[in-house]
Formats: C-alpha cells, structure tokens, sequence
C-alpha cells in the first residue's frame, strides 16, 4: 500500500503519517498544561534561584531614584523645591511615583516578588538540606578511577599478617584519618573489598541558607518593622527650641502603624550652630568644611548637652537626630506708625547658592490697616554684579546686606488654605517697593531700620551680635541668626537589620569559601591476589584543591597504614 501523494513511498513511512496537532515538531507528542499546569510551571520560575537574583537585582535597580530625587518621606521641602525648579519635569515624574519611590507600587510589586521568591527557595532546599544532613555518605563508587584526584598507594602487610586484615587495618586508619579532618565516615564492604566513604561541606550549603534566610530577614523587619518607626522635620533657630510632639514638628511621616501616644516627650534647644569654611586653599574658598550644632536636650532625666554633626546623629531617647541642612535666619522687627511691635521673629531664609545668598518671605497679617508681605533677600557677603544686581562672595557673615520688596493686600491666610510659609504670592496684592513701582527696595544692615511706604510704620532688621552694635566693632560674625535643619528619625528595626547583616555576610563568606566534597579509600583486589589501596574524591562545584588534597591524603596514609599492619601482626594470637 503506497502513499497517496507519492505512489513510490509505503504508507506507513514516517512522512506519510498526518501530523498530530499536539506535536511539538520533534515527533513527540505533549499534553497541554492546562490552568493548572501553567501555575505550577510559574510557580516554579518564581521561587528558582536565578530569579531570586534577578529579582534582587531589579530591586536595587528601582532603588536607583530613590537616590537621585528627593523622597517625600525623608526630604519633603526638597520636594517642593523640585517642583518650583521643575515645574514641566516634575509633574511627569511624579505621576511615576519617583517621589514616593520605597512605597509606590511597582518597587512594592518587586519587593514582594522577591519575598514570596526567597520563601519557595529556602523551604524546599532546607527540607532537602535536612534530609542530606541525616543521610550515610553514599556508597564508595566500582570505579574510582573514574574520578578526580585517583591514585593508588601499595598495601603494607606485615610478616605473619594476612592480606585482608591488613586491609582492614588500612581502612579503619583511613575512616579515623578523614574523621579528623571533619568528614562524616561510613564503612562499606562490596564485594571483599573494604572501603570507607566520607564526605564534608555541608556547612557550605548551611552558609547558603542562612544568608538567603537572613536576606528574607530584612526583607520582613524593612518591610513590616518599619511601619512602627516615624520620621519628622523641623527647623531650630539658635537661641530656640521645639517639643517632641506631634504638633511641633513642621512635616511628620509616620509608619503605617505608628501611635503618636509612643513619642517620648523631650525639648530639643539649638544653643549655637558652628560653621567652618575653607580660607588657605585659593581654588576652594568657602567651600564648607563642617558643621556642628550644639544642641540641649531636656527632659524629665535633666538637661544633657550634645553635638549633631553631617553624618553623626545624637542618638536621643530612642530616636536619632540628623542635621540636614542649615542657613541664615535674619531677625526682623515690623513696627505700625505708632511704634507698637505688630511682628517680630527670626526667619529661616532658604539658601539658593553655595556662598548662601538666601530667599526669604515675611508675612504681617495682623496690626496694620492691611496685610503687608515681603519678599526678602539676604546675601551673607554682599557685592555687586556688573550688571548692578547684588550677590554673595563668601558663606560667611562679613557685610550682610538684606533687601525687601514689599507688597500689600490679602496674603491668602483667612480662607483656611494651607499656604508655606517659605513661599508668597503677589498676584492679588499690590507692590508698595522695587519693581516697576518707583520706589527702591528696602535696604538694610544689622541693626538698622527702614520706613515703610507712605507711613505704614517701619522694618528693622535686628542686630543679633553679643554686643548689639556689630556696626561700631565692624565684626558682623554673629549679627545674624542660623538655623538648622533637624530629621528626627526613630527606627525600632536597626538592631535587627544590623544582626540580619552579619548573618548575610557570614553565610555568604560560608558558601564562597568552604568547599564540599567526597572522599574515599579502598582496599581493591587485583586479578592476581594482590591489594593495593585507591583514593579518589569528588567535589560539588570547583574545587581546586580537591586532586591536593587527595594525593595529602594518599602519602600521609601509607606510613600510618604499614604501621596499623605491623601492629596488628605483632599482637598474641587467641
């Protein structure tokens, strides 16, 4: 019978036969997985090792922006900075969450990945890893010349000795020999031959398990510890101070089960803040070399004084405060036309370049006939451009020079919108100086005053030096406040992240460094009677030491083996 599109092939040939539609092409036939079958199969992708890496790596890779924009939760004033530098990029980035980096829902989505991944490969590999761990070393291989590391040694038989129990002599010496080493021994007898297996390293695996099971660990206190910790921003003028409390802070971010009712009440002083500047080098003048703000800390234990420096928080009643930034905060004193103080407070400016020259908004909704904002710059060095605008030469106060535009009209404080505090705006007010107006900005030294436009009263930029004349002594180098900028951090998980660290780095240091492999001696019997003793060994993964280590193993034995053998020779027989 032939086939029916070609008359000379039979119709059984492999060719003829009609293709099923369940072939894969390579003429075997497979089942379809089904539901089921599919997530078994992504099951198991998910928890294999390689993922769990890629997963890792990805991890990392979605922390990146985490460090190149500024987070809500750890700098929210950066991120309002970005926005007014940014006004086109930044609403695109957010959208994306690069704000928000650690809590939005793709970094949460890797996260997780990674922790059901760590948890389907360290489950099933401890069971296994338990099971190994109980078992005999395997049985001692026919061939061992199949294996790394073969050589072969003469068996020592002493006068009077049979072959055999010189081979047992031999074997038992070897099983105490590898015992010392630290292998797990196991006597086998195949055949007449006597042999011993062993094998070690199983620690390598142990240090494998612990550093994933340890990185599982910071996964878990990172993700869940984390939500009982709290961080809060606040900004301390010298000579003031702020509560610990819910209310004092001016931006909190609690964990997700954070209670306030945990916040250890202490008030927190800003005695001085020290700021030290590069004068001998000429390409680096005025770089910053340090600074330290020398806090008080009060609470119902007492005062205790202490220093915050960049990188060196003052460990605090459970929480760590960090410096993040620091700046000049000018005093300034509003009076109305009959000399009443109607505002009068020492204003953080926000610093716009590296020698400081700084941007600030004083607002004075109450006391006069209307709401009188200003919008302030102060420049530490004052000098002038070329173009006439002014700028600061130095960070460090020499001839500081504040300048004001003022303006008049609602400054958007009675309708209840929230407002910042570092921010005005003029659209629905009138502007009194500078500008288009005609009238000169207001210009002002330390101690010195100004009158207001067309009597409102007059502004006084407050000397704030010991002295109270830093113009008389001409040393303005304390005339104007500082501020600095505190993140008041409490973490309940460092400790735990700190002992999940060293058991990553140990395990890690475990399974890089400690290799595992098998051993064996065997007594064999040749065709024509005689004994001679093999020794092999065979490694898991690269071991370069393994063939040493065998042939150590082979010349260290021999002696010992003859000396087994004559000893038992030489003992009464029963």
């Amino acid at each position: 019978m032939s086939d029916a599109h070609d008359p000379l092939r039979p119709a059984d040939h492999v060719d003829s036969v009609e293709p099923d539609p369940k072939d894969s092409g390579d003429g075997v036939s497979r089942p379809k997985l089904g539901v089921v079958g599919w997530l078994r199969f992504g099951w198991r992708q998910l928890t294999s090792m390689r993922t769990a890496l890629l997963l890792l790596l990805l991890l990392a890779i979605a922390a990146v922006p985490g460090s190149l924009v500024p987070q809500r939760s750890s700098d929210p004033n950066g991120v309002t900075q970005y926005f007014q530098d940014n006004p086109d990029l930044a609403p695109v980035l957010d959208s994306f969450q690069m704000f928000d980096v650690y809590t939005s829902a793709w970094f949460s989505a890797v996260y997780l990945l990674l922790f059901l991944s760590l948890i389907g490969c360290i489950i099933p590999r401890t069971k296994h890893h338990l099971e190994a761990l109980r078992a005999r070393p395997p049985r001692t291989p026919v061939r061992l010349s199949r294996l790394a590391g073969y050589t072969e040694r003469d068996l020592a038989v002493a006068d009077g000795q049979t072959t055999d129990a010189a081979a047992e002599a031999a074997i038992d010496d070897a099983a105490k020999r590898l015992e010392a080493q630290g292998y797990r021994v196991e006597r086998y007898d195949l055949r007449g031959e006597a042999s011993v297996s062993a094998e070690r390293g199983y620690l390598r695996e142990t240090g494998n398990l612990v550093f994933h099971t340890a990185l599982l660990g910071i996964l878990v206190t990172v993700g869940v510890g984390g939500g009982f910790g709290f961080s809060g921003q606040r900004v301390v003028v010298e000579g003031q101070s702020f509560v610990n409390t819910l209310a004092a802070f001016d931006s909190f971010n609690p964990g997700r089960f954070f209670d306030d009712e945990r916040l250890t009440p202490y008030r927190l002083g800003l005695d001085d803040l020290d700021a030290v500047y590069e004068t001998q080098n000429p390409e680096a003048i005025g770089q910053p070399i340090d600074f330290t703000a020398h806090v008080t800390v009060d609470s119902e234990d007492g005062a205790v004084e202490g220093t915050v420096k960049v990188n060196e928080p003052l460990r605090t009643h459970g929480t760590d405060v960090y410096l993040l930034g620091n700046g000049y905060a000018p005093t300034i004193t509003v009076r109305d036309p009959d000399g009443e103080i109607v505002f009068t407070d020492s204003v953080p400016f926000l610093p716009q370049d590296a020698n400081l020259t700084s941007i600030g908004v004083v607002k004075v909704p109450d006391g006069l006939d209307e709401q009188l904002g200003m919008i302030a710059f102060f420049y530490p060095t004052q000098d002038v451009l070329e173009t006439g605008a002014y700028t600061s030469t130095y960070p460090d106060l020499f001839y500081p020079v504040l300048t004001m535009n003022v303006y008049e009209g609602d400054l958007g404080l009675d309708d209840g919108t929230p407002t910042s505090v570092y921010s005005l705006d003029p659209t629905d007010m009138r502007q009194l100086t500078g500008g288009d107006t005609g009238v000169d900005s207001i210009e002002l030294m330390p101690g010195e005053t100004a009158d207001l436009p067309d009597g409102r009263g007059t502004v006084t930029f407050e000397d704030a030096s010991p002295s109270g004349d830093a113009a008389a002594s001409g040393d303005y180098s304390q005339s104007v406040k500082r501020f600095a900028s505190f993140d008041i951090h409490h973490d309940p998980t460092q400790i735990w992240v700190l002992v999940f660290a060293i058991l990553i780095l140990a395990g890690l240091l475990t399974s890089l460094f400690v290799p595992r492999r098998r051993m064996w001696v065997k007594a064999a019997k040749r065709r024509d009677g005689t004994v001679v003793l093999e020794y092999a060994g065979l490694a898991r993964g690269e071991d370069p030491t393994l063939e040493a280590a065998v042939t150590a193993l082979a010349d260290a034995h021999v002696g010992p083996a003859a000396s087994a053998a004559r000893e038992e020779s030489s003992k009464p027989a029963t």
